[in-house]
């Protein structure tokens, strides 16, 4: 597979081409009474063919990452603010105290470990930082007569169940919403319900593989790989009181974000102020001095340097489609095949189609900085509201991404964990098919309750 950069830059490439092939045409566009930008689906009419130069290539990178920039910034900001919480290694003892009382109480351990991890990836969008805890999992799995899949899935699958909810997740759910011109973090309402369900159905899926393993070794899927595992041991690390305060400060900080969702003044730059405060407090009260938490702060940043330079790199897509005028007509054709569909099945349309796209950008925030442009104007005309075109991709993104062997967090993961993905795969499609088939029942869930607020 190309690397995701090569990817849309081929796209690009390809919608320079298009300007020249593709009839323009153009939509009237009002100002809604909330503000937004929404298209007029009964005028659509084509106008003169107006080709980009072949030199906007080239131009239009710089003036995509301009365009996108005030995303990009608070990608930046928020990753490195999670980097100083990262350094003061509260997180990690939090979770480690928890998981090392639960030791020995599997029926408890499985469900309530996935949940914690689902929380991670729902607010922090726990991704590249589920890696340092397979370790954990494989071990403690292991302790308890289980294997390595078990382990990896406690980790894994539990952080992927909330990615894929992500009511406060602004890595996917926070970009996607910028770009719908949503609220930010509104709706956050049925997504915990998605993340909870999605939480029950992965326990479910591991607490019954991981028993028949602790009945019989040779149920595990890597039995052979089973029998050479070493007797390895995980140190759980001391939960001290100055961990718990930065604790604190994250659930306060948190707690702040949903109040401002709540009452409707939560906008990106707040956000990113919250985030950034929390940072700074979490790496003065954990004991780090501020050359430490300014290094915290640029590795944190460094961290998500390829999600966000991938949304500057994937808005050069829309720029080419507007200047050579024919996103319009792009619109119009999709529009045109899925407007004799009911909203429902538009919707569930929407989701497969953002969960086969996750396999070329395993990226969430290049995945919604390439599809929602185009999404969320054909759900107008189709019905589907911005909020289930949202929702369409948080869930297609989230969880194929422990299924397409393009994400590097699942290959990545794996190799830690030392399970072949062939092996995985046979555990986990049961997991992703019981998840596909909840998520089509919450898009068409979204279009019967009118999910919003628009």
């Amino acid at each position: 597979m190309p690397h995701a950069f090569v990817l849309i830059y081929a796209i690009v490439i390809v919608a320079a081409i298009a300007s020249y092939i593709i009839p323009a045409g153009e939509y009237d566009r009002y100002e809604d009474s909330e503000g937004r930008q929404v298209v007029d689906e009964t005028t659509f009419t084509y106008i003169e063919q107006n080709p980009v130069e072949w030199t906007q290539v080239f131009t239009v990178v710089p003036l995509g990452m301009v365009d996108a920039a005030s995303i990009i910034f608070l990608i930046f900001i928020i990753g490195g603010a999670f980097g100083m919480i990262n350094g003061t290694g509260a997180i990690e003892a939090g979770i480690n105290k928890i998981v090392s009382l639960l030791k020995n109480k599997e029926i408890i351990l499985i469900p309530l470990t996935m949940l914690i991890f689902s929380f991670g990836g729902a607010t922090f969008g726990m991704a590249e930082s589920t890696l340092i805890f397979i370790p954990m999992g494989v071990i403690l799995a292991r302790s308890l007569g289980m294997d390595a899949i078990t382990g990896m899935s406690m980790v894994a699958l539990g952080a992927a169940a909330g990615f894929s909810g992500g009511f406060m997740n602004i890595f996917t759910v926070g970009v996607a919403q910028e770009i719908a011109e949503l609220p930010l973090f509104s709706g956050m309402g049925l997504r915990i319900i998605v993340q909870i369900i999605f939480v029950g159905i992965a326990a479910f899926f591991v607490y019954k593989y991981g028993k028949r393993v602790q009945k019989d070794k040779q149920n595990s899927y890597i039995y052979d790989l089973e029998k050479q595992a070493g007797t390895e041991t995980y140190e759980f690390k001391d939960l001290t009181k100055r961990h718990i305060a930065v604790l604190l400060v994250i659930f306060g900080g948190l707690a702040l974000i949903v109040y401002g969702v709540v009452n409707g003044w939560s906008t990106g730059t707040e956000l990113a102020a919250i985030f950034l405060a929390m940072g700074i407090l979490s790496g003065f009260i954990g004991g780090n001095s501020p050359n430490a938490i300014a290094e915290d702060f640029i590795k944190g940043a460094k961290d998500v340097t390829f999600g966000a330079l991938i949304v500057g790199l994937a808005r050069c897509i829309l720029l080419i489609l507007e200047d050579g005028t024919i996103i319009d007509t792009v619109i119009f054709a999709v529009s045109s095949v899925l407007e004799g569909l009911p909203s429902t099945i538009a919707a569930v349309g929407m989701f497969f189609t953002q969960f086969i796209i996750n396999f070329f950008i395993p990226s969430g925030s290049g995945q919604a900085a390439t599809t929602i442009p185009l999404m969320a104007p054909i759900g107008d005309i189709v019905g589907v509201p911005r909020q289930s075109v949202v929702l369409a991709f948080q869930l297609g993104d989230g969880l194929s991404n422990y299924l397409f062997p393009t994400s590097a967090i699942l290959m990545a993961g794996l190799s830690i964990a030392q399970i072949p993905y062939e092996k995985w795969l046979r555990f986990v499609w049961p997991v992703m098919l019981t998840w596909i088939i909840a998520s089509s029942v919450f898009m068409a869930v979204s279009i019967v309750i009118g999910y919003g607020p628009f």
